[in-house]
């Protein structure tokens, strides 16, 4: 287990919540994508000391990912994850903050824009999840994960552009944190075959998105295999107050590919006035 991806404990309802606090400065929440042996760390471990040095950055591991508690009788949907957010931030007493949502958490992003308007002052969304789309086969392969070394070096090509960036190491790394205890379990409960619903289940109509009045970075990596960049496309023409930048020679993990790029994007993004 690296230690590092265990930082600070919070009571968030029923759950105690693992989470990265860094800066100091207005609030950035931080909210990872669901890939297998994800956590808040893993997601975002190359941005967090750059956006640390204007802001605080709030990385927490969502409930059935990382090192955050796993009740047994959860369940885990959209609803138990606005909830967790909600939690966090009260427990923290943030009254706002501003949001980056990767992948799945793109969908949480969304939500708590459509739901809690008034704890979200700016968003960013990075190869965001929330609409309605057919599923990639990339998707569908992330989601349909067997532990393996093999199975997650096909996992890490799937998500960049750069091969090189899917080393060994790396895969071998990733696959040892999607083996720990209870990782792998509820990772292959949350999107049992036919995989086309749960891309439904974080989905919000055209309309509703259509309401959110927040200022809104949509941010995706053009070769992206896991979610298609149609769908940054649907979210700009949806989102009246909002902008967009694509990365070229970029798969599905911006902050990761192009790491500089997207932390001062992001900073230019929410500290300016």
């Amino acid at each position: 287990m690296s230690k590092v991806e265990i930082a600070n404990s919070i009571k968030t309802g029923s759950f105690s919540t693992n989470y990265h606090d860094v800066g100091t400065g207005y609030p950035l929440l931080l909210i990872h994508g669901s890939g297998p042996g994800v956590s808040a760390w893993a997601n975002w471990r190359l941005v967090i000391p750059e956006l640390a040095k204007k802001v605080r950055v709030l990385a927490p591991d969502m409930v059935g990912f990382g090192y955050t508690d796993r009740p047994k009788d959860i369940a885990l949907n959209m609803k138990t994850w606005v909830q967790q957010t909600v939690d966090f931030l009260d427990a923290l007493k943030i009254e706002k903050t501003d949001i980056v949502g990767n992948s799945f958490g793109g969908a949480l992003a969304i939500a708590m824009a459509i739901e809690h308007p008034k704890r979200i002052r700016k968003v960013v969304l990075m190869g965001a999840m929330g609409i309605h789309f057919e599923i990639t086969e990339g998707l569908d392969s992330v989601w349909g994960y067997q532990p393996s070394v093999e199975n997650m070096k096909k996992m890490l090509d799937l998500f960049v552009y750069n091969k090189k960036i899917a080393t060994d190491d790396l895969a071998k790394m990733r696959y040892e944190a999607s083996i720990e205890a209870g990782f792998q379990e509820s990772f292959s409960a949350m999107f049992p075959a036919p995989r086309q619903q749960w891309v439904e289940f974080m989905a919000f109509d055209d309309a509703e998105i259509a309401k959110i009045e927040h200022e809104v970075l949509i941010v995706h990596g053009r070769e992206d295999k896991v979610i298609p960049l149609s769908n940054s496309y649907k979210l700009m023409e949806l989102i009246d107050n909002a902008q967009m930048h694509i990365f070229g020679h970029c798969g599905h993990w911006t902050q990761i590919e192009q790491s500089k790029r997207f932390a001062t994007l992001v900073e230019n993004f929410v500290t300016e006035e």
